[in-house]
Formats: structure tokens, sequence, C-alpha cells
């Protein structure tokens, strides 16, 4: 199981979540909101073989914390995943939406700099500005558009820049989600859960919840659940190998 997308830092109980993760064998990109949770999750994942910890900046906080690019292209060369970053443009940060393009094109030219990253992308209520900035700055980079909610033209356009795509199961409850993760093609779609900001209605979604994704994933692609999640590995496997990262394959 796969989730690349998970605040593993802000469960109530985190080591737990690590240790549990751990035992059934999930691999979890741990995104951050800021440098210093950064590098809180790296000493949190330490020994633990299949967590990778990304370097980030969330968009929802560069209005208070823009200086700490900085910080993000200090601490960069240690991963190479990057992550939160992006843009939100929804009404409560409209007025950080300038500051937040340049925070973000910031950190894709660092990227760049740095031989290419792996990036998970926030771009809610954003998805224009965030594609205009990867296809003015993006040729290394792989980036991954976490939770997709734009429309369909900007879908397209997405998929024809060469992003990929992390869903899970908070997405896929909406007829939208549904049909977005229809349209998007399967060799470019990933498993993730958000947590724990995602929830399943009630509890925040664990690490080991992107399961539940697989039953969605093999009705949208018409194939069965254990086909869903070959497809799944063997994107991802393509996606690290893509930078030299043939040690990360799940």
């Amino acid at each position: 199981m796969i989730d690349m997308h998970c605040h593993l830092d802000l469960y109530s109980h985190p080591g737990r979540v690590i240790a549990e993760a751990d035992r059934r064998k999930a691999f979890v990109l741990a995104v951050t909101t800021t440098p210093r949770a950064f590098l809180g999750n790296v000493r949190l994942a330490e020994g633990r073989k299949r967590i990778r910890v990304a370097i980030g900046l969330h968009p929802e906080l560069v209005a208070s914390r823009f200086r700490e690019v900085d910080e993000v292209r200090r601490f960069m060369p240690q991963t190479k995943y990057v992550g939160e970053i992006g843009i939100d443009g929804s009404p409560d940060h409209a007025s950080s939406l300038q500051l937040q393009s340049e925070v973000f094109s910031t950190i894709l030219k660092a990227s760049e700099e740095h031989g290419g990253r792996i990036l998970s992308i926030h771009s809610r209520g954003a998805a224009t500005p965030v594609l205009d900035a990867l296809e003015k700055y993006v040729t290394r980079s792989l980036p991954i558009l976490h939770w997709f909610s734009g429309t369909r033209k900007e879908l397209d356009r997405a998929i024809a820049l060469g992003c990929w795509f992390s869903v899970g199961p908070a997405m896929v409850r909406s007829r939208k989600g549904r049909d977005l993760l229809a349209a998007m093609p399967h060799h470019r779609i990933l498993t993730e859960t958000d947590g724990p900001f995602a929830t399943d209605g009630k509890t925040p979604l664990m690490p080991w919840d992107v399961e539940t994704m697989l039953g969605t994933l093999a009705e949208s692609q018409g194939c069965s659940m254990s086909e869903a999640d070959e497809q799944v590995h063997s994107n991802f496997k393509t996606l690290v190998s893509a930078l030299g990262g043939q040690s990360d394959a799940a």
C-alpha cells in the first residue's frame, strides 16, 4: 500500500501511526507544512525504511511564514521529495495569492536547480496558476497534483503537461471527484489519504486506509482490485526510478 500524501506528524499519536504503518509494510510520503516540521518528521521516521519525508511550505501558511522559503531551499538537498507546496485560491487565502505564487515559483526553480524533485502539490481553487507555474519552470521535476479539484479543462491541461495525480477516499466521495478520477491516465495515478485532515466521516484516515481506494480504482479502470493495486505499485516504481530512486520502490 502506498500513501503519497500524509501529514504523519499531525496525528494525535504519530509514533503509533508510524509503527503500525511500518508493521503493515505501507510506503508513506510524509509531507510537511514548514521546514521545522520537516526536521521533526525526519526524527520521527528515523530507521523506517518505507517512510520518506518531503520538505514543504504549505500555501495556507505562506502569508505569515513566506521567509521560510529560504529554509526549504536549504534543506532540499536532504530529500528528493518536496511537499506540501502550491497555491490555495480559497477566499480565506485570496489576499496572499501573489505571495503564494512567488513562493511556489521559488520552490519550483530550486527543485529544478537540484536536478528535479518529486513534488506533492496543493492546487485548491488555483489549478490554473499552479499549472501556469509548472509550465513555466518545470522540466526535470515530477509534479503530483494532490486531491485535484479543478475543472475538466484544467485536468486535460495538467495531463498534457505530464502531471501525476494522488487520489484518496475523501476525494472520491463526491461525484466530481469520481468523474475527474475516471478521466485521469491510469499510468499516472497514485493513492493518498491526506490524513489526518481527511477523514472517513468520523475519524482521521490512516495511511493503510489507501487500500479502500482499490475498489474505486478497479471500478473506474474496469479491472480487478488486484490489478488496480498492481497498477499503483507499477506507477510508483516508474515515478521514483525516473529520478534514480529504485531503492524507494514499494
